[in-house]
């Protein structure tokens, strides 16, 4: 099994259901207890051993450039990949990556929050032959089910994806190691789309259908994305929580 020591975070989009109307907000930067949220990434992601991070930008590109640049530590080497077509779906945003990468590589937005041990859990347990997807199976715990990426499995195989799925046994964490052949189904997902668009959701379900996809659970490990104004406090008061469960 080959290390991963390479990283693309997807932040091409402009974060309107979170920035409302303010037209100057950069969602990646938005204060999360005090800290840019996308600096939480940026720490979980080199204290798993990530040496390398591919930064897909978009949206007011220049400023997000300029405000990464100010948060990125003189160990990590960074990289800006423009995806133009920023207001299509995420899977355009990440084929912007295509030819950047040689080898298989981790992938996450710059909008998600996770445990050290989900990192860790998916580096430990992926199988490079494969889409390796983190997913969570307490769908007790998940703030905004029904807005939530929906998958169904079977054993440690994904079979469905999609966020209307009415049989679904987890969710979706919006972390995965991926192989390279995962540009190859997301040209075919926007090829077969007829609009030159497809989401990333499209793609793991073209690979899903050729028993190319593995469910990799975190268990009892936290997670959780930042959507909206509401998802923002939840999050931070589960963060001050486990915080100050920590400390005692």
């Amino acid at each position: 099994m080959t290390a991963i020591s390479e990283a693309v975070i997807l932040m091409a989009g402009e974060g309107s259901r979170l920035r409302g109307s303010d037209s100057t907000f950069l969602k990646p930067f938005v204060p999360v207890l005090g800290r840019p949220l996308i600096s939480y990434a940026l720490d979980t992601l080199i204290r798993a051993g990530i040496t390398s991070v591919n930064f897909v930008v978009g949206y007011e590109s220049g400023r997000m450039i300029e405000q990464v640049r100010q948060l990125i530590p003189s160990d990590l080497s960074a990289s800006f990949i423009e995806n133009h077509d920023w207001p299509k779906q995420n899977g355009i945003s990440l084929l912007a990556a295509a030819g950047h990468l040689s080898k298989p590589f981790l992938l996450t937005m710059s909008d998600h929050l996770f445990d050290d041990a989900v990192v860790d859990r998916l580096l430990d347990s992926f199988d490079s032959d494969f889409l390796n997807i983190g997913v969570d199976q307490k769908l007790d715990s998940i703030f905004d089910l029904e807005d939530a990426m929906k998958v169904q499995t079977r054993g440690n195989r994904i079979t469905d994806i999609g966020k209307k799925l009415r049989d679904y046994d987890a969710i979706d964490i919006g972390l995965f190691v991926c192989p390279l052949e995962i540009f190859d189904y997301l040209e075919r997902a926007k090829s077969g789309s007829g609009q030159s668009d497809c989401s990333l959701a499209d793609g793991v379900r073209l690979m899903a259908r050729d028993n190319k996809v593995r469910a990799i659970d975190i268990g009892e490990s936290w997670w959780q994305d930042v959507d909206t104004p509401q998802i923002l406090k939840y999050a931070e008061r589960q963060m001050s929580e486990r915080i100050q469960s920590a400390a005692t």
